[in-house]
């Protein structure tokens, strides 16, 4: 096998067409480092350099140890390259919380109604299709939060605005680390888990019904639901994930 310096490339672009065409979706489980390692002819260590970029790039996440919960699960599909860009700008350092969640209610209100208003709506299936994944037992929290990151920027993407695409990319990463140091501060993390679930399907429901102050005000409540129980303070969290 080779392990030239930039064969940690070949894995990241055959993992990217794999989602690019289909065969993985958000919820899969990626092969092994053995496995791919072997299947593409390159060493462990540019299968683990790869991986390690995949997730600074918020498209899996990982865990270590052994299970039904080790190795990767892709998160997300792979976005433009602005996104991309600032994704990495924003990871290089934290924002404050609440000027994030403050962020987060103006973009995300302003998609919630405006996917409400459209004539005819835009599609909702890859957000609903998240909605189903996260419906699962077998997914860590961390998976859990990352695809709920993920089911926020689908909603952007069906709504089409390329800047708040770009935008909730790149915020993506800030946003998924604060709900993780939010959840480890909840008396009851599967009860806040079960009651986001229902509210994900709520602000779909909301953006359905074709009312755009009502999805507006339930993608509201949601977010700043969350803000307010995890009592979280006002100072800077890392951008990656915990």
């Amino acid at each position: 096998m080779t392990d030239e310096p930039r064969a940690w490339r070949v894995v990241l672009d055959f993992i990217e067409r794999d989602l690019l065409d289909g065969r993985l979706r958000p919820g899969d489980r990626l092969p092994g480092e053995r496995a791919l390692s072997a299947e593409l002819g390159v060493g462990r260590s540019s299968v683990r350099e790869a991986l390690r970029v995949l997730e600074v790039l918020g498209l899996i996440r990982t865990a270590s140890g052994s299970g039904p919960n080790a190795g990767a699960i892709i998160v997300a599909l792979p976005g433009g390259g602005m996104s991309a860009l600032m994704r990495l700008q924003v990871a290089a350092t934290g924002f404050p919380v609440a000027d994030i969640v403050s962020t987060r209610l103006v973009l995300e209100t302003a998609v919630a109604a405006e996917l409400a208003d459209a004539d005819p709506q835009p599609s909702l299936e890859a957000s609903v299709t998240l909605l189903d994944v996260m419906e699962s037992r077998s997914l860590s929290d961390a998976e859990f939060l990352a695809l709920d990151a993920e089911f926020h920027l689908s909603l952007a993407e069906a709504a089409g605005n390329q800047v708040i695409m770009a935008t909730m990319a790149g915020l993506r990463s800030s946003i998924e680390g604060y709900a993780r140091a939010g959840a480890a501060t909840l008396p009851s993390w599967p009860d806040t888990r079960a009651r986001l679930r229902a509210e994900h399907r709520d602000i779909v429901a909301s953006i359905r019904s074709g009312d755009a102050a009502s999805a507006r005000a339930t993608v509201h409540s949601h977010i700043s639901a969350y803000y307010a129980e995890t009592n979280l303070p006002t100072s800077r969290v890392p951008a990656t994930p915990l």
